[in-house]
């Protein structure tokens, strides 16, 4: 079955994000202005899955109108006392990725995950290298955070070329995100 690189692209990063892993109150991003912007919406509440207060998705094209770069950030406010294992969390994302990849005809390796910031909020983060037929066709980095009040995802991928042409800016809008604890 074939799949275009925008489905492969979106199927990677809808698929962690819908595990609702992630959820916050004001984070503030500042976008690039060539860079296109959506505020996804919300899921309901439930006791056991508060409902994620700030999902975001930005896509920057390439000169052909396909995605090049696409980063998508979660937010969600925890439940009073609940404690996040960001690296347990990180691996269930790392893990779907990897298996959707899988069950799409992708090949995935991903590096140690490692210690990291989102904003100031420490995290956890790993980069995983997408093949097909032995071919680099995509580059996907994970990145989970939490607080005592708050859990946050990152994830930024692209085509092979697309991921190398636009991390340094990447880097540079995800170290403008700025993440609030109050409500």
């Amino acid at each position: 079955m074939f799949f275009t690189l925008r489905t492969f692209i979106l199927a990677g990063l809808c698929l962690p994000m819908s595990l609702n892993l992630a959820e916050a109150a004001d984070a503030m991003i500042l976008w690039p202005s060539d860079w296109e912007v959506e505020v996804l919406p919300q899921t309901p509440s439930t006791p056991d899955h508060p409902s994620v207060q700030i999902r975001q998705r930005a896509v920057k094209k390439d000169q052909n109108g396909d995605p090049a770069m696409v980063v998508e950030l979660t937010q969600t406010r925890l439940q009073p006392g609940h404690d996040v294992n960001v690296q347990g969390v990180l691996l269930e994302m790392r893990k779907a990725v990897q298996v959707n990849f899988v069950h799409s005809g992708f090949q995935s390796v991903c590096t140690r995950m490692k210690d990291s910031t989102l904003s100031e909020v420490p995290a956890m983060e790993t980069t995983c290298t997408i093949t097909q037929n032995g071919a680099h066709v995509m580059t996907q980095t994970l990145v989970a955070a939490a607080n005592k009040e708050m859990a946050w995802s990152l994830s930024y991928a692209g085509s092979a070329l697309g991921y190398a042409a636009n991390k340094e800016e990447v880097l540079r809008i995800r170290d403008s995100l700025r993440l609030s604890d109050t409500p």
